[in-house]
């Protein structure tokens, strides 16, 4: 079973860090929770250092932030990419398209 995924944000510097399992299970209630979190944040720093797990849709969910990001006129820069994330991505060449820091 998979572990509930939450982002929190640092009040003081607007990092986002996002913990715990990003899978087909999580993924749709993070996406919700999402709009309301990045709404008021001009430059999205997204730490994904304490995600224990990550499927596809995790991968696709970046992917979905990084679409949105650009809709609005934001930036968004990924810290920490866990290595299972970063292979996928590697695999379907999306690593390229990854704003990595």
């Amino acid at each position: 079973m998979s572990q509930p995924c939450e982002l929190k944000v640092d009040a003081e510097t607007g990092y986002i860090n996002v913990c715990g399992d990003l899978t087909f299970s999580t993924v749709n209630d993070l996406l919700v929770s999402a709009r309301d979190v990045f709404a008021p944040i001009e430059v999205l720093d997204i730490d994904l250092a304490d995600v224990s797990c990550s499927d596809s849709a995790g991968l696709a969910l970046l992917i979905d932030w990084m679409r949105s990001a650009k809709q609005k006129n934001k930036n968004i820069v990924f810290h920490n990419i866990p290595a299972q994330m970063l292979a996928m991505a590697h695999a379907s060449g999306l690593d390229e398209l990854l704003p990595l820091q």
